[in-house]
């Protein structure tokens, strides 16, 4: 007899397209390849491949060509960010367009690898209903992505000069690094600038130490005796300036972005608070980036950077797993016959998992639900997996807030898995391994 096999769901977006088109893309250009129904046999295909120009011109022209075709759907490659012109006019024209992954549509092994092939490949798979789209923010929040990635660059490039003129003073054998925690505090930078302009007397250096480094003047005497000559002043002199100078393009890029994030929102369709209590409709008046604020371990600028990522809209998201899945915060599940294992979580995007495992690593260091949770899968899994657990709770935790902006965050405390201990199991639990040690076991309640 043979058993039923089980129902399963598919995704919506499986099914037969009669008229479709592929791009692969290049730098230069892209190879488009059409396939439409034959207009006299019934069941046959025609299809037509030729090259395009990677221009702006070429390519409104090739919507206009595509639109007048009655094309139903274009799939075009993501390669590099060559893909970006292509998209971006043709949904300007109001064609539906699919970015894919690369990873989705590998030639089959055994065939030639051409441009034309590939363009051909692309399209059978377009009309079979055998890939997925990738997610596309809109315009407003592509916009606002471009500033936060680049505040995050500028940020990552003055790290690297401050890490250049740390190297600029081990080599001049002053150690300030090894007692002051920050050489760019007020107190490291007031003795950097002082031995630029020709201070070299420690004890002098030392009495330019502030608050809480006011203690450690001795040991700055010992760290800031050294060889600080005229050429070190003068690199160093260099390296200050641009750091200076990449702090005040931050600080601009930041004030553009609060501006950014306050339009988007503002933008968005005011919510329905017929059904609302009083202070349900008084929590939409607190703004996104300060609601996401009070997760532990998410600041304002990774506020800012989240909603630049994944946008404040969760329509494209059904469910937190398509997020976390979205963001490759979960394993593979790998099936090999009757075995199953977990694989990698995938590269996934950059910025957003960076500024999670940021706000991970912060979470895991509080006493509330996400620290304990760090610190109760630590011990068995290592370090690395439990911040990617972590993170991954924090994300689920941000489409909640951002799905329904009547949400706040409330914490369910350091005590949450204790507090759901049965201590009866964990008592009966104890004694069986001691008995099993050979001991008998009295229990004597506490006082």
């Amino acid at each position: 007899m043979v058993p039923d096999g089980r129902q399963v769901e598919v995704e919506e977006h499986e099914q037969i397209v009669e008229r479709v088109a592929a791009i692969d893309v290049a730098k230069a250009s892209g190879m488009v390849c059409t396939r439409v129904p034959h207009q006299t046999t019934p069941g046959k295909r025609i299809t037509r491949v030729w090259e395009v120009a990677a221009t702006t011109n070429a390519i409104i022209a090739l919507a206009d060509q595509l639109a007048r075709q009655g094309i139903e759907r274009v799939v075009v490659e993501s390669t590099s960010d060559y893909w970006r012109g292509f998209v971006y006019l043709m949904e300007a024209r109001g064609l539906c367009v699919w970015l894919v992954n690369a990873r989705d549509v590998k030639q089959v092994p055994g065939r030639p690898k051409t441009d034309k092939l590939d363009a051909v490949w692309l399209a059978k798979l377009n009309e079979r209903g055998m890939l997925r789209p990738s997610f596309i923010p809109p315009a407003e929040i592509r916009q606002l992505r471009d500033y936060t990635r680049l505040r995050s660059d500028l940020t990552q490039e003055r790290s690297r000069h401050v890490q250049r003129l740390e190297k600029l003073l081990e080599d001049a054998l002053i150690k300030l690094s090894t007692v002051a925690s920050d050489i760019m505090g007020a107190s490291g930078r007031d003795m950097i600038e002082a031995l630029i302009v020709g201070q070299r007397d420690p004890k002098v250096l030392a009495e330019l130490a502030k608050g809480r480094m006011r203690g450690k003047r001795a040991a700055l005497v010992q760290a800031l005796t050294g060889r600080f000559d005229d050429h070190h002043a003068e690199l160093a002199r260099v390296l200050l300036d641009h750091i200076d100078a990449l702090t005040t393009q931050t600080d601009r890029l930041t004030a553009r972005i609060e501006e950014l994030i306050a339009a988007v929102l503002t933008a968005q369709p005011p919510q329905d608070q017929s059904g609302l209590s009083h202070a349900q409709a008084a929590q939409i008046l607190l703004p996104t980036p300060d609601r996401l604020d009070e997760v532990p371990g998410i600041g304002s600028k990774a506020a800012q950077v989240i909603i630049a990522e994944i946008g404040p809209d969760m329509g494209q998201f059904p469910t937190p797993a398509h997020l976390v899945s979205w963001a490759k915060l979960s394993p593979r599940t790998i099936q090999p016959g009757a075995k199953h294992r977990a694989g990698t979580t995938g590269k996934g995007n950059p910025y957003l998992k960076g500024v999670l495992g940021e706000a991970a690593a912060a979470a895991a260091k509080t006493n509330t639900f996400l620290g304990e949770r760090y610190r109760r899968l630590v011990k068995r899994r290592g370090k690395l997996k439990a911040l990617v657990a972590v993170a991954r709770s924090i994300l689920v935790i941000v489409w909640h807030l951002l799905a329904d902006p009547t949400a706040r965050f409330h914490d369910l405390g350091a005590d949450f898995y204790t507090n759901r201990t049965d201590t009866n199991r964990k008592t009966r639990n104890h004694i069986r391994q001691l008995q099993a040690l050979g001991f008998t076991v009295t229990l004597t309640p506490a006082a």
